[in-house]
């Protein structure tokens, strides 16, 4: 099977939790029905991402990175690459790279879906990322690292996110996603 074709599998296999996210599974799907291509960094001006929002065992805590271009604190993810089988494991991927925790425990289903502009991705501009987001539990102790794609890597309380009160500025969709993680886990 193709990373293409498990994608289109996976995304039409999804049970989205609201309206909202039933339209981006349907725009996600029909991007990769109209684009061959559709998993490539180089499909402009939208592509196919796959994220994880990575969480301490009992889930109070996520593991979030600043990034160097966005300067933006995210969850870890990024473009698929050639040597993904399927697009869980390029989202396990870019989070064992991202985080530098070996031994995630991540769960095959995705939690949520998001669509975001990226000016700083490609040269032309204009670029949407279509990011499918898994929820990955991190194990016990494990020491996590930053990458050359970031400029700190660091846990946050669950309860902290979304608030002004000195936790990470991270978005709405962030902040959602975290809680679907949970619940997803719970």
């Amino acid at each position: 099977m193709t990373l293409h074709r498990d994608a289109l599998r996976t995304l039409k296999a999804w049970l989205p939790p609201d309206a909202a996210q039933a339209a981006l599974r349907d725009r996600f799907g029909g991007h990769l029905y109209d684009c061959p291509d559709g998993m490539e960094r180089s499909c402009y001006p939208d592509h196919i991402t796959a994220s994880t929002v990575v969480l301490s065992r009992d889930r109070t805590r996520v593991l979030l990175t600043l990034h160097a271009r966005a300067q933006k604190w995210f969850q870890f993810g990024g473009h698929c690459e050639p040597t993904d089988e399927r697009l869980v494991d390029a989202a396990l991927r870019e989070a064992t790279e991202e985080s530098g925790i070996e031994g995630l425990t991540i769960d095959e289903v995705p939690v949520h879906l998001d669509e975001h502009a990226v000016p700083f991705c490609g040269d032309r501009g204009g670029v949407h990322h279509l990011d499918v987001r898994f929820v990955a539990v991190a194990p016990d102790g494990a020491e996590h690292g930053v990458s050359d794609e970031s400029i700190d890597v660091r846990w946050w309380p669950v309860a902290s996110l979304g608030r002004p009160d000195g936790s990470p500025d991270v978005s709405d969709e962030l902040v959602e996603a975290v809680r679907l993680a949970r619940e997803r886990l719970a």
